[in-house]
């Protein structure tokens, strides 16, 4: 016996009808609004930490002693013109050795991190005696970088034009109109700028 046809449901019509029926309605295990509420909280909570601990971590305490063998290197830091100078103005170690933008600040903490995390436990320079042999070959690394870079974290404080090294003194002036020639950079004469540069 046929059975009588059931008149359709009225549909709900429009595409914000439909768009809040997607987020609302509960699939297998949560709503698509629960998840993108948990993703959001997750992203927050994310970013957040990630902020916090670059700020922990970019403070010349935690570069000076906290978590690395670099006490000695510290104490020449706050001696130097970095640390002290006329017009109250300091670079700390993340200025000078660590990108300041993002994505790269990021990746360079991570790997340099580990790097460290891995050489403190080997006590690769856990001793003064120790720091000391290993100067050179760590100074040389760190001039690479530099070189390779153009001394980029310097010029976010030192500005060179044509302009500027026209005011300077005459001894000067030629080294660095090869750093507007781009055949010189800053870490090519300024080594010992921050710390004590080893014998080469």
């Amino acid at each position: 016996m046929p059975t009588e046809k059931q008149p359709d449901a009225p549909n709900e019509v429009g595409s914000s009808a439909r768009s809040r029926k997607w987020f609302s309605t509960p699939g297998a295990r949560w709503s698509a609004l629960a998840l993108l509420v948990v993703g959001l909280l997750i992203g927050a909570s994310g970013i957040i930490g990630t902020q916090v601990i670059v700020a922990a971590t970019s403070t010349n305490e935690f570069c000076g002693g906290a978590c690395h063998s670099m006490q000695w290197v510290a104490e020449e830091y706050q001696q130097s013109g970095h640390h002290v100078n006329a017009v109250g103005v300091a670079a700390g170690c993340h200025d000078c050795h660590v990108p300041d933008r993002y994505p790269q600040l990021l990746g360079y903490k991570a790997k340099a991190g580990l790097h460290d995390a891995i050489q403190e436990l080997r006590g690769v320079i856990s001793t003064q005696d120790a720091f000391k042999k290993e100067r050179l070959r760590l100074a040389k690394v760190v001039w690479a970088e530099f070189k390779e870079n153009n001394s980029a974290n310097c010029q976010h404080c030192h500005q060179f034009n044509a302009e500027v090294i026209a005011k300077q003194p005459a001894s000067v002036q030629p080294m660095h109109q090869q750093f507007l020639a781009k055949t010189a950079t800053c870490i090519d004469c300024h080594k010992g700028i921050a710390h004590t540069a080893p014998d080469e």
